[in-house]
């Protein structure tokens, strides 16, 4: 005791030294330092934003790493929320730090050490497992209430060409509603699969044209299809307005409309329990992405223009609640690996950021398909010269691969030619595709409007609220 008291007395007495220092700091701009990077690494740094402009740091020719530019630019940019993209081997950018947002080269890294992982079959359903079980968590699934007992709310069917439509409002939790459109095959004989087809933030969601012509083609085929509003989109804004679509629960409420209806899909006796697929573009492919991996009754999946290795999506609905943090980090590839050994069709384009998905994230995939010996079960369908988006091309590519899949009869949407002939759907206006009247005058009167309380149901607190009251 007297040498440990001895011992804190001359720790005591010994003069603090000062903090290092200098006249001022070594300050800088640091678009001088970026430029001196650039200058001790032979490469181009493009600050295209005028990010770098009127910024000082203290200490940062100091932080040059000579030998590791990326560790250098990581220095010198981190304190100010910045990072870098690396365009190619000789040109890098400046951006502004996004969490869902990284270059394809931090993408490859990840898969490499994702891979790396689980060299066998026991490894990697051992990791999925964990990884399911991390994702229905942070969703927030496993706190959803029960759906209420009452029937869904069902318009009248409006019958076309081989195919009939009929909107549907179904109470997923008290008082909030999912509403969306049912499409089915004409007549309706024996019994059918189901196919459910979240949106992305394509202009008009649902109602769009693209998002008819899927559905009335998949529904000629023989499927049932359910299409369904985001959140706080189209007539989910009854009950919560269009900004609150930016908040986390959105991402909940989404995935939950898509588990409840299909729950309420698969009771019926016309549908086939052992025929259901999935397919969305953009936030739907994330989506897509999300049920294939966690609900095991889903057999076949087609996630659209959204396996990124490098991007999970900007929107809080997408990536807010913070799925992509579990296994200690994971990603829409890894994700749409977790689908393996059902059938899967990745589709992708040169325009976005899963124009990397023939060289970088399919490769990866099918790599965990082939832990199961079933390689041959997923497939990429890559549109180098398109964008983003679920257009012609890319539904082209999906119709055959649902119809192989789900023993759909490609048949009965052919011409002449052998060709896919979308001509004969009807695309509908905004006014038939309501469940709840076109200025909504038939909504519930339960129906919930008060974001705090729908954060409530889930036992949690409305954090974006309470920070702008602070």
């Amino acid at each position: 005791m007297k040498k440990g008291f001895l011992l804190l007395m001359l720790l005591l007495l010994v003069p603090k030294a000062e903090a290092q220092t200098s006249d001022d700091n070594y300050r800088m701009p640091i678009a001088e330092t970026i430029q001196k990077i650039a200058s001790v690494f032979n490469v181009t740094i493009n600050d295209k934003n005028g990010l770098l402009k009127e910024k000082e740091l203290d200490y940062a020719d100091w932080r040059i790493r000579q030998g590791n530019l990326e560790l250098s630019l990581t220095a010198v940019l981190a304190p100010f929320d910045l990072t870098y993209f690396k365009e190619n081997d000789s040109t890098y950018v400046i951006r502004k730090f996004e969490y869902a947002r990284n270059s394809d080269a931090v993408g490859a890294e990840r898969l490499t050490y994702l891979a790396n992982l689980y060299p066998n079959l026991k490894n990697w359903e051992t990791r999925k497992a964990d990884l399911k079980s991390c994702i229905i968590s942070s969703i927030g699934l496993d706190k959803a209430p029960a759906m209420p007992k009452g029937k869904p709310i069902l318009t009248p069917k409006r019958k076309y060409k081989d195919y009939t439509v009929e909107n549907i409002g179904l109470e997923i939790m008290p008082g909030v509603y999912a509403t969306g459109s049912i499409y089915k095959p004409y007549p309706l004989k024996g019994k059918a699969p189901v196919v459910i087809t979240p949106n992305g933030h394509f202009g008009d969601g649902r109602y769009r044209k693209d998002e008819q012509l899927r559905c009335a083609i998949l529904a000629k085929m023989g499927a049932v299809v359910v299409s369904f509003d985001l959140f706080a989109w189209g007539e989910s804004t009854l009950q919560f307005e269009s900004t609150l679509h930016r908040q986390s629960i959105a991402q909940t409420i989404q995935v939950l409309s898509a588990e409840r209806l299909l729950d309420y899909m698969l009771s019926q006796k016309y549908i086939d329990k052992n025929r259901v697929g999935v397919t969305g573009g953009s936030g739907g492919g994330s989506m897509t992405m999300f049920l294939a991996a966690i609900d095991d009754r889903i057999t076949v999946s087609v996630p659209v223009v959204m396996t990124s290795s490098h991007f999970s999506g900007g929107c809080p609905c997408e990536s807010g609640r913070g799925l992509h943090l579990c296994g200690n980090g994971t990603n829409n590839a890894e994700i749409a690996a977790m689908a393996a050994p059902k059938p899967q069709l990745v589709v992708s384009d040169g325009g976005d950021w899963t124009a990397t998905v023939p060289e970088l994230e399919f490769p990866f995939i099918q790599k965990t398909y082939n832990l199961y010996g079933k390689k041959e079960l997923v497939e990429n369908a890559h549109f180098a010269k398109e964008g983003h988006n679920y257009g012609e091309s890319k539904r082209m590519a999906m119709y055959p691969f649902m119809a192989k899949y789900l023993g759909l009869n490609l048949k009965k949407v052919q011409n002449k030619k052998g060709e896919i002939d979308e001509s004969s759907c009807v695309i509908e206006p905004y006014e038939k595709m309501y469940v709840f009247g076109a200025k909504g005058e038939n909504l519930p009167k339960n129906a919930l409007k008060d974001i705090n309380k729908l954060y409530e149901l889930f036992g949690e607190k409305n954090l974006r609220i309470i920070e702008l009251k602070k």
